[in-house]
Formats: structure tokens, sequence, C-alpha cells
């Protein structure tokens, strides 16, 4: 079976539906923990199926260099390969584009810095070398690995897609930096789109859904472009990409001028954001799922998500396990989670498993923050059919602003 999106409701633009995948449904509005170099760090595969998680992202970039798509093509695909039967997806390698390249010589990244935060902040004042080099033909980049050279292509992309066996896969773009200029935004949207064009031409005839990447920074006109230029394309789906802008409010108003436009019968994913206020306001505007590295790697940082009006409780939804408080607490992280850790652990026992530099604490919290997100997007599902998502996103301490949104539900 090939990839197909069922609406099952809708109110403005916020959306309840299905993701159908040849290896089972996702039901969104839906979070995917991000699975690197095919595996969700410190997890195994049964853990995950237990906290409930429909869905994974993998790296491209990543498994190309190691252990190498044909390898894992001869081992049955990923899903053979990490003993995972559900929905995969794949990026294209693109992002590496920019983290191997303006991200790394402007200093910023997706998560923290200027993209997306809430206020924009300098870069870094010392830069690291740029290790990619972007032509008409692709990216070439410097393996972080070995510092090797390799070429990425909009071919190659598909093919080590193909070859990695994933049920949604992307199409090759560039992601262009938030301190980009309009002049330099605009020329890397045209380059995106004459590879987009060569990723359709390259793929073969197989059941995976092939994902178009809307670019054009936070340039209204350019946002507007390229949804015009992806909607006369054969796509199975669509992803938001690129830079977002500086601020949140800036993100926010890239999704009103994209999302809108893109149809009810095809999935769109947001790349690479996943805090509780991006949720939130992705959902509001439209987007199906959500993908970040946030829920473990807060997790191996001692960093562990709390329900909003938790005493402590940080402004992205955290406490912070290496605090001295903790050092005797006998309670678990959240009364009433159901999760393996809060049912079996004391705060105290996870504070000293941090402290001690032991793995079992990336895994304990990893397993609690994942098991708190995916909470989360239930109780989002359902508020979405009951036509209440405002509501819950005020017990969550959010508000929706101005814009368009979804308007009035």
């Amino acid at each position: 079976m090939s990839l197909s999106y069922e609406l099952l409701h809708k109110r403005g633009q916020a959306r309840r539906g299905r993701i159908h995948t040849p290896h089972g449904i996702i039901e969104t509005p839906e979070f995917l923990p991000v699975g690197t170099q095919a595996t969700v760090k410190a997890l195994t595969p049964e853990q995950l199926e237990q906290l409930n998680v429909q869905g994974v992202l993998a790296n491209t970039y990543h498994l190309y260099l190691r252990p190498g798509s044909q390898l894992v093509e001869k081992m049955g695909g990923l899903h053979r390969f990490m003993n995972w039967n559900r929905p995969i997806m794949t990026d294209s390698g693109g992002f590496q584009a920019f983290s191997l390249g303006a991200g790394r010589e402007h200093g910023v990244g997706k998560i923290g810095g200027v993209f997306p935060g809430t206020s924009a902040k300098k870069p870094r004042a010392s830069v690291l070398p740029n290790m990619v080099k972007i032509s008409e033909e692709g990216v070439r980049f410097r393996s972080h690995l070995d510092g090797s050279s390799h070429l990425l292509t909009p071919e190659s992309s598909i093919r080590i897609q193909e070859e990695l066996g994933a049920d949604m896969i992307l199409a090759f773009d560039e992601c262009t930096s938030p301190l980009a200029d309009k002049a330099y935004t605009e020329k890397a949207l045209e380059r995106t789109h004459r590879w987009a064009l060569r990723c359709l031409e390259a793929r073969r005839d197989t059941p995976q859904g092939l994902y178009g990447i809307l670019q054009g920074g936070a340039y209204q006109d350019l946002r507007e472009r390229t949804l015009d230029f992806m909607l006369r394309q054969p796509w199975q789906g669509f992803a938001v990409g690129g830079s977002l802008g500086k601020t949140k409010e800036e993100m926010h108003q890239v999704l009103d001028w994209t999302v809108p436009g893109l149809p009810d019968d095809k999935p769109r994913h947001l790349l690479g954001i996943g805090e509780f206020s991006d949720l939130f306001e992705g959902v509001w505007r439209g987007i199906d799922t959500f993908d970040c590295v946030i829920p473990t790697r807060f997790a191996r940082n001692g960093h562990v998500f709390v329900p909003p009006g938790t005493p402590g409780r940080s402004p992205r939804g955290t406490w912070n396990l290496l605090n001295a408080r903790f050092f005797d607490l006998d309670e678990p992280i959240q009364k009433n989670c159901g999760c393996y850790t809060c049912k079996h652990f004391s705060l105290a026992y996870l504070r000293h498993l941090h402290k001690a530099e032991e793995i079992l604490a990336y895994t304990l919290c990893s397993m609690h923050n994942i098991h708190f997100l995916l909470a989360l997007m239930g109780e989002i599902r359902q508020a979405l059919e009951q036509d209440r998502f405002p509501e819950l996103a005020r017990l969550y301490g959010h508000n929706f602003g101005a814009g368009q949104g979804a308007g009035p539900l």
C-alpha cells in the first residue's frame, strides 16, 4: 500500500486525521521522536512500543555515512535492521547543508540561538569552519566522522532513502540560515525547486510517500512562490522547512502564509520543531506531524517535563534534576503519571543517576519525556474531536495570538 491521508475532523485550520502507511497508521496530530542513527537514543524498540510511539524519524545523512544505506538495504531495510515495525520517516540530508555549512559559520542552529528562539540572539563570537559546498549539482561535504569528501545530490538522496526503506521520505532541499538575506534565500529557493523536479524524476515505483519541502525563509512572497510551485507537483505530502525566521512570531507568520494553501487530502509535517508552544501553534495552523530531538536531548541533560503550574517549572516546561532540592526527594517526577519511570523511581534516585553519569538516567528520563509529550498529543487529538482545543491550550498556559491561525474554534 502507498501513503495516504484521511481527514477526520477540521475546524478552522486545525485538523484531526490519520496517515496510512505501509507499516501502519499514524493518528494525527502526532509527534515523531527522532531516531537519528536508526535508534531513539537510550531506548529499545520494545520500550518505544510500550510508550505507544506511532512513528520515528531517521537521518539520511548519518545513515549514509554509517553504516551505509546499501548495508541497511541488504539487512532488509530500516524496519528490519532496527527491529521497528511501525512507520518511519527519513529526512533528505538537506538540513546538513545548513547545519554543517552556514549554521557553523553563523553560529546558529534549529534549537536555540537565533532559530527559531523566542527572541533574536547574537550568534556566538567564535565561528566554526564551513564543511559544505553547495552547487547546482548538489552538496559536497566533509564527513564529520573522518573528514572524507562526499557529494549528496537530489538523485543520490532519493536512492539512499529508497535503500533505507522508510515509509515517508523527503525531497532534497537547501535549508537556509535565518541570517541569510533575501537575495540568497531566493537563489536557494529556486535551486530547491530545480532539485525537487530532479527528486521526482529520480524516484522509483515504491510504496514510499515522497514529501515536497516548502522553503522561502521568513519572506512572504517567497513562501507564496514555493507554495504555488509545490502544489503543481505530484507529492504525497508536504513538509514546512528551511529558516522559519529569528523569532517564534516569524515562525507563526511563515505557517500562516503557507499551510492554509495546502490540500486537505495530503499530510503536513513541520521539520525539527517540538517545544510545547510550537506544538499548539503548529496544530492550530494545520500541521499534522512534528519531529524534534528535544525530549531525549533534554533527558540526557537532566531536564524532565512537568505539567503547567508545577512549582519551579522552567519556561520550557521542565525541571532540572541536578538541582539540589531533589537530593533526597522521595517522590516521582509527576504524580499520577503512567510512565514506567514515575511508577518505579524517585526524583532522588534519578538525580543520583545523573550525578553519577549512569546511562540508566538517560533511559528513564527519556521514557518520561516521550510519554509526557505523546500523552499531550493524545489530549490534543481528543480536544480537536470535541472542539475544545483552545481550552486545552489555555490549561497549558498557552493563548493563541493574532494572525490567521485556525480562525474561530
